[in-house]
């Protein structure tokens, strides 16, 4: 039983960094540009930001400051939330 308990444990210690990586992060920034043929954002940060196909983009335009909460997958920045800052 120990021994499982002690496999169990440096398994779950092993995994956890990869844990790290899908963690979400946020920014806040104005808009720059926004390409609806591209699923995509652009903020003055100098990143682009990717939305996922069922993403509303209606009161999103140049000028309009956000608060985007997104992940970091092969690269991208995928948008999981956003928020008008008024």
């Amino acid at each position: 039983m120990r021994f499982i308990v002690a496999a169990l444990m440096i398994a779950a210690g092993f995994f956890s960094p990869l844990a790290a990586f899908a963690e979400s992060a946020d920014v806040e920034a104005v808009i720059t540009g926004v390409d609806t043929d591209k699923l995509s954002l652009q903020l003055d940060d100098g990143k682009n930001y990717q939305a996922p196909e069922e993403f509303n983009f209606d009161g999103l335009k140049e000028g309009v400051k956000v608060l985007v909460f997104y992940t970091e997958v092969d690269g991208k920045r995928v948008i999981n939330d956003l928020e008008i800052v008024q």
